[in-house]
C-alpha cells in the first residue's frame, strides 16, 4: 500500500485501496482505523479477526468467495468497548433503519460516451439547471405524505419521465439533492453516513449509472450536491471511528455544527484525502458532469462565522479538490454555494482562488426575492435591488439559483413569495422568470417553480402536479417551458455571460417613477435583445426607451401573453415602434417583455 499521499491529503484514488475490494475469487476488506485496539470484520453471521498492515493504521481480511450483495460492517474495539461501523469507503448500504454496508457491483456498460468527449464547463454556452429532490419528484402514494419506501421510484423507473420532463422545461442540465447514504430522510440527504455509497432508497448502484446514462443520451448533464463539510453523529457512521475524533474535531467548540452534525477535520490529511477520494468516486464511477459543494461558508470561515476568521487549511483542502477533480475528470464542473463576500471562490487556482467554476449569487437571489415581495406601489423606493447585481456581477462566475433553500421552513414557494393575492402572484413570477433568464448568470430552478407551485416542498409528499389541471398553473407551466427553449435559442442570453462586459447595458436603470427597468443583452455576432420590466401596479403606454441606433424591434416574448394566463393577445412577431433612437413599449402591469432589436 503507498499511503504517503493519503497521509498528505492529496489522495484522490483511497476508494482503491480501502473498503471490500473485489477480485475474481473473492474480497479484500481494508479499512483506516489508526487508534483501534481490535477489528472484526462482521461477515455472514460470523466475527472473523482483521489484522493490521502497511504502517500499522490499516486492518485488513480477505475473505474467498464473498457473493455481491452481501452485509458486513466492522467491530471496531477502543478502550475496552466496541461500536459497529458501516465501511466509511462502503460503495452501497442497507436501506434505512438498517445501516450495514453491502458489497457492491459497480460494472455497468455505458453509452455515452459522446456525450463524455464533448461536455464542458458551459462558460460560454447555455446552462439551464433543474434542482431535484429524487424521493419527492414523483411518489407513487402521489400527494399524500408517506415515509415507505415502497412509495419511492427506483433509480430506473425515474429515468425515462425525468428526461421526458426537463427536455420538456428545455433545462440542460438536473441537479440531484444528496445521493449518498444518510439515516434520516428529513436531512435530505446533507447529513450522510455512506459518502462513497448511492443512497439504496431509490435502487442500485447500476440503476443509477442506468438514470445518469439515459440524462447523457438524452443530452442532459448530471449534477450532485456533494458534502464537504460535515457528517452524520450516528454511532455507525465516521463518528468517533476508531475510537477517537478521527475524522472530526476532538474540540467541540469547532467540531460540532449548527445543524448539530460533526465537523470534519480539513487539517488532517487522511480526512482531505477520504472527501477528494470520495468526490472523484461519483465523477468517475457514475460519469457525473458536475459537483455543487454545500456550505462553503464553513470552509471559507470557522463554524462560516466572519468574526472567527479565515479557515486556512479548509481552504487549501478546496483548492486541491478543485484543481484535483477537473485534472482527473475532463469537463467537469464545480460550483459553490457560499454565501460570503469573499473573493475568488471562482478564480484559478494557479491564480490564488478557489478553482470553482460558478457560484450561487444568493445576494441576487434575496434581492430579487425581496422586490418582488413588496408591493408594487412601494418598489420605487427599492427600486435598485434589481440594479445592484450588476454593480458586482463581474467579482466571480455567478450562476443564479432559486433553489430547495427558499421553498422550506416557512419561507413560502417562489410564486407565493410574490407580493399580492392568488390572481396577482401568477403574472408577477412570469415577470420574475423573465429578468432572471435575460439576466446575465447561468440558471438553476428547483422543482415546483415551473408549475407555480403554492404549497412548501415536503420530502415526504410529491409536487402538487394535479395543479396542472388548474388552467392559470398550466399556463404557468407552459410560459416556463417556452422561456427555457428561448433562452437556449438565443446566444445573445449567455455567450458573452463572464465576458468582459458581459454582454450587457442598462437602457433604463432610473426608472423609480414608473418602475421600469430595460437593459440589452449583446452575443459574440451581435445579435441584439431588449428586456423591458413594468414591475408598477399600472399599465404602460408607448414608454420610451433610449436605445441606440435602433431601427426595429420584435417582439418575442410578452409575460401577459393570453396563451401564458395573462390578458394580452397573443403576438409573436409583432413589430414595436422605434424613433430617434428609441423603441416605444407598452407594457401591462407587472410584466415584462423581451425584443429582438437591430
Amino acid at each position: 500500500m503507498d499511503t504517503k499521499n493519503f497521509y498528505a491529503g492529496e489522495e484522490f484514488y483511497a476508494h482503491m485501496m480501502l473498503g471490500s475490494l473485489r477480485d475474481e475469487d473473492g474480497v479484500t476488506f481494508r479499512t483506516f482505523a489508526p487508534a483501534a485496539d481490535n477489528i472484526e470484520l462482521l461477515l455472514d453471521g460470523e466475527s472473523r479477526p482483521m489484522e493490521k498492515v502497511a504502517d500499522g493504521n490499516f486492518w485488513e481480511l480477505r475473505v474467498e468467495g464473498v457473493e455481491t450483495g452481501t452485509p458486513y460492517e466492522y467491530r471496531i474495539w477502543h478502550g475496552g468497548s466496541y461500536v459497529d461501523h458501516c465501511d466509511p469507503y462502503g460503495m452501497q448500504m442497507e436501506l434505512r433503519p438498517a445501516h450495514r454496508s453491502i458489497v457492491a457491483d459497480l460494472s455497468y456498460e455505458w453509452h455515452d460516451a459522446e456525450w463524455m468527449a464533448a461536455r464542458n464547463d458551459c462558460h460560454d454556452g447555455p446552462m439551464n439547471v433543474y434542482e431535484l429532490n429524487l424521493g419527492s419528484w414523483r411518489k407513487r402514494s402521489g400527494e399524500e405524505p408517506s415515509d415507505d419506501p415502497a412509495d419511492w421510484y427506483t433509480y430506473e423507473e425515474i429515468a425515462e419521465p425525468l428526461v421526458a420532463h426537463v427536455r420538456e422545461l428545455g433545462c440542460t442540465h438536473v441537479e440531484f439533492m444528496p445521493l449518498n447514504e444518510y439515516p434520516f430522510d428529513g436531512s435530505w440527504g446533507y447529513q450522510p453516513t455512506g459518502f462513497f455509497a448511492a443512497t439504496s432508497r431509490f435502487g442500485t448502484p447500476r440503476q443509477l449509472m442506468y438514470l445518469i446514462d439515459t440524462l447523457h443520451q438524452a443530452g442532459i448533464g448530471a449534477i450532485l450536491d456533494f458534502v464537504p463539510v460535515h457528517f452524520a453523529t450516528d454511532a455507525y457512521g465516521l463518528a468517533n471511528y476508531d475510537g477517537t475524533a478521527l475524522y472530526e474535531y476532538p474540540n467541540d467548540a469547532v467540531g460540532v455544527s449548527e445543524w448539530g452534525s460533526h465537523n470534519f477535520m480539513h487539517s488532517r490529511g487522511e480526512t482531505c484525502s477520504f472527501l477528494q477520494s470520495a468526490a472523484n468516486f461519483w465523477l468517475g464511477a457514475y460519469h457525473l458532469d458536475g459537483l455543487r459543494l454545500d456550505a462553503i461558508s464553513r470552509i471559507i470561515y470557522w463554524q462560516g462565522d466572519a468574526a472567527r476568521g479565515i479557515n486556512g487549511m479548509a481552504m487549501d483542502f478546496v483548492k486541491t479538490f478543485n484543481a484535483g477533480c477537473k485534472s482527473l475528470n475532463p469537463g467537469i464542473l464545480t460550483v459553490a454555494e457560499d454565501s460570503t463576500d469573499v473573493p475568488g471562490t471562482t478564480k484559478a487556482v494557479e491564480e490564488g482562488g478557489l478553482g470553482f467554476d460558478y457560484k450561487w449569487d444568493m445576494g441576487w437571489m434575496h434581492d430579487t426575492l425581496d422586490q418582488f415581495s413588496t408591493p408594487a406601489e412601494e418598489r420605487g423606493e427599492s427600486y435598485h435591488k434589481l440594479t445592484f447585481s450588476m454593480a458586482y456581477y463581474g467579482g466571480e462566475h455567478y450562476l443564479l439559483p432559486l433553489s430547495h433553500d427558499e421553498v422550506v421552513h416557512g419561507k413560502g414557494t417562489i410564486a407565493n413569495k410574490m407580493f399580492g393575492g392568488y390572481d396577482q402572484k401568477f403574472g408577477q413570477a412570469r415577470a420574475l422568470y423573465l429578468y432572471m433568464y435575460c439576466h446575465p448568470g447561468k440558471k438553476l430552478n428547483f422543482m415546483g417553480n415551473e408549475i407555480a407551485q403554492l404549497r412548501e416542498w415536503d420530502e415526504r409528499r410529491e409536487q402538487d402536479w394535479f395543479m396542472r389541471e388548474y388552467p392559470v398553473h398550466d399556463a404557468f407551466f407552459h410560459f416556463f417551458c417556452e422561456l427555457g427553449h428561448l433562452y437556449r435559442a438565443e446566444p445573445a442570453l449567455w455567450e458573452c455571460d463572464y465576458a468582459k462586459d458581459f454582454g450587457f447595458i442598462w437602457r433604463e436603470v432610473s426608472g423609480e417613477a414608473d418602475v421600469v427597468y430595460a437593459f440589452e443583452r449583446i452575443s459574440n455576432e451581435g445579435e441584439r435583445l431588449l428586456c423591458v420590466l413594468n414591475l408598477s401596479s399600472q399599465a404602460l403606454e408607448d414608454r420610451r426607451i433610449e436605445v441606440p441606433n435602433v431601427e426595429s424591434a420584435t417582439v418575442l416574448l410578452d409575460t401577459d401573453w393570453e396563451r401564458f394566463g395573462g390578458a394580452s393577445p397573443n403576438a409573436d412577431g409583432s413589430e414595436v415602434a422605434c424613433e430617434e433612437g428609441s423603441v416605444l413599449v407598452s407594457l401591462s402591469a407587472c410584466s415584462g417583455m423581451l425584443l429582438r432589436i437591430s
